[in-house]
């Protein structure tokens, strides 16, 4: 049996949580939508589209060890002035996470959960969009490791930002 793929100083190439327990619960579509506001007009029009992409995540604690990760996926394409298409996709999953110390448990439900949804919301968005006609769109990789810091370091520079593990979902 072949050795699993290794990063370079050892470590295991598949991203993983860095202690405690976690496990996945349920993952699923929690909202959509596909907006076509100016078919057919815009199938006539030569397609060189504007791409505006928003990614956004929010986090509620179910129960005890028990978190919803919601990754929301705004894709607006615009022709002209015109609206192609707005795709509007919420990814979620049901995460059970235990062990972990309050910036681990943050770094997981920031970064690592969302990871995991991630190709999910990708296949979906492509699927509404190659099913409303236009041409193939694949959403590009994104490295949540750097969004997540990159939003802490914007939180510590502003103390009065929302907590992304605050029951009521904000962050």
């Amino acid at each position: 049996m072949a050795d699993k793929p290794r990063l370079p100083g050892g470590m295991d190439f598949a991203p993983r949580p860095p202690s405690g327990e976690f496990s996945i619960r349920k993952l699923y579509v929690k909202d959509v939508s596909f907006e076509t506001p100016n078919t057919p007009a815009v199938f006539a029009a030569e397609w060189r589209p504007d791409t505006d992409v928003n990614l956004r995540t929010s986090v509620v604690q179910i129960d005890p060890g028990e978190f919803e990760v919601t990754l929301a996926i705004t894709l607006t394409v615009k022709v002209g002035a015109r609206t192609a298409f707005l795709a509007e996709v919420q990814q979620a999953g049901i995460f059970a996470i235990v062990g972990l110390t309050r910036q681990e448990l943050e770094s997981v439900v920031g970064a690592y959960c969302p990871a995991i949804l991630y190709p999910y919301a990708r296949e979906l968005v492509s699927s509404l969009v190659s099913r409303g006609g236009f041409p193939p769109f694949v959403l590009a990789p994104v490295n949540f490791d750097a969004l997540y810091e990159q939003q802490r370091s914007d939180r510590a520079a502003a103390p009065s930002a929302a907590d992304p593990t605050a029951p009521d979902g904000a962050g």
